[in-house]
């Protein structure tokens, strides 16, 4: 199996075609009014290995993320989960318009989740990658293997 190869530290808008949240655990959200961003701590799949021989479930490359979507405005959210557990099923990025200052262009965030959403404007993000990714048995992580909750922007050495 080896180690995974971390393409990039962080991400962004440009790469959205080739990035996908499905499985995603959302940890925790903050709106950063002082900043105009909306932060997410996330468990972002990097990579899935198919099961081998003798094996029924899959395995994971997992990392902690911080994702920090910029000129953020008008968040919704719908939200709901019997465990606290907020998965992901699909993030779209759509219904491009110019900034009312014509100097941008913003779009609609939506994190459509297994039982609620999260709906948002911002003008892009950055996906900020905490970990190496881990090799797991579950699309996410343990608080403990994850660091905790927060929002850091760096790759913390191992």
């Amino acid at each position: 199996m080896g180690d995974f190869k971390l393409k990039k530290p962080i991400w962004d808008e440009s790469d959205f075609s080739e990035m996908g949240w499905h499985d995603a655990i959302i940890w925790s959200v903050h709106p950063n009014s002082d900043e105009f961003e909306f932060l997410i701590d996330l468990d972002y799949i990097f990579g899935r290995i198919e099961p081998v021989a003798g094996e029924t479930h899959y395995k994971f490359w997992v990392s902690p993320v911080t994702m920090v979507f910029e000129n953020a405005s008008h968040l919704r959210m719908d939200l709901e989960s019997d465990q606290g557990i907020f998965e992901v099923s699909d993030l779209h990025m759509k219904d491009p318009r110019i900034t009312l200052n014509e100097k941008f262009t913003d779009y609609n965030f939506d994190f459509e989740l297994q039982n609620g959403s999260i709906q948002f404007r911002a003008t892009g993000f950055k996906m900020f990658v905490r970990q190496q990714p881990t090799c797991t048995k579950l699309p996410r992580l343990t608080l403990k293997e994850r660091g905790g909750i927060n929002f850091q922007r760096k790759l913390a050495s191992r």
